[in-house]
């Protein structure tokens, strides 16, 4: 079989027409840098060398101006085609499992010896996710600004520790994830990025469960029983009402319904570490404490 084929249907689907149609800009740069990886998008946006960019994927969303690049599709169901049309010099991903797909697609940039790039730092928690800053800011030779990023990243996290104090009760909170490679509805795990954060905020997330496990049954959340559940935008939007979102399995059975705590979150304000973690970590005290 000619594995250079790929269904009509995820053709379609995972095109490179851009957000807002505007896949011929930037025809003429010489660095054409692609980013499957939404953290390294932010984080190249803040050095400032977000201009170096031609394409994200479409789980890159922050900052704002990142929304006027083509996209490639869903960085575990990247298009080819997509990605060809930019022309790209070099294609960022996280590296591991869950980074870039399929693998039909993965194998094509191989053969065409599409250059990759992982970075060596992996962000797991502050003092991680400054080295990594420093690693880019290398790469990218845009130093400038990594002590100033770095610094209010620590200012802010000081700040949270501060408000964190201020709160003598441990609020649980569940997070809905909605998974657009597999098209399912999936609850966060304690031990992450995400339990992490709303750790540091004051709360607790009582499934103790590494990555996300898709609700398939109301008794995950149900016997969970947060006091406040987050969905992340993607899924948020997607139901369009709070009676849609009672529909899922086992959330309105939950204290958070009853009282009428369930809220919108941004998914880059939770999924990754990056500069803005300390502001992220103040959002999230005040929506779970309200």
């Amino acid at each position: 079989m000619n594995q250079f084929k790929i269904p009509i249907v995820l053709l379609v689907l995972l095109s490179s027409c851009g957000r807002f149609s505007n896949e011929e800009k930037k025809e003429e740069q010489t660095d054409r840098i692609v980013s499957a990886a939404k953290q390294y998008t932010e984080i190249m946006y803040a050095l400032g060398v977000g201009d170096k960019l031609v394409a994200v994927d479409i789980s890159s969303t922050y900052p704002p101006e990142v929304k006027e690049l083509p996209t490639i599709g869903y960085h575990m169901h990247l298009s080819f085609e997509g990605i060809m049309a930019t022309k790209p010099t070099l294609l960022l991903e996280h590296g591991g499992k869950f980074s870039i797909g399929p693998e039909a697609v993965v194998d094509q940039l191989k053969k065409l010896q599409i250059p990759t790039k992982q970075f060596e730092t992996k962000a797991v928690d502050i003092a991680s996710t400054k080295q990594l800053i420093r690693e880019m800011g290398i790469f990218f030779n845009a130093t400038e600004n990594v002590d100033s990023i770095c610094k209010k990243l620590d200012n802010d996290m000081a700040i949270a520790q501060l408000e964190r104090n201020k709160y003598s009760d441990t609020v649980k909170v569940i997070v809905i994830h909605y998974g657009q490679a597999m098209n399912i509805y999936m609850a966060v795990g304690a031990d992450g990025t995400a339990g992490k954060m709303i750790e540091w905020a004051g709360g607790i997330i009582p499934l103790q469960k590494h990555g996300m496990e898709r609700i398939t049954s109301p008794e995950i959340i149900a016997k969970a029983n947060p006091d406040v559940i987050l969905l992340t935008d993607f899924g948020y939007d997607k139901l369009g009402s709070m009676e849609h979102i009672l529909e899922l399995p086992g959330i309105g059975l939950t204290n958070a319904a009853k009282n009428g705590k369930i809220y919108r979150i941004e998914e880059h304000d939770l999924i990754y570490f990056g500069p803005r973690t300390g502001e992220n970590i103040l959002k999230l005290q005040q929506l779970i404490h309200q």
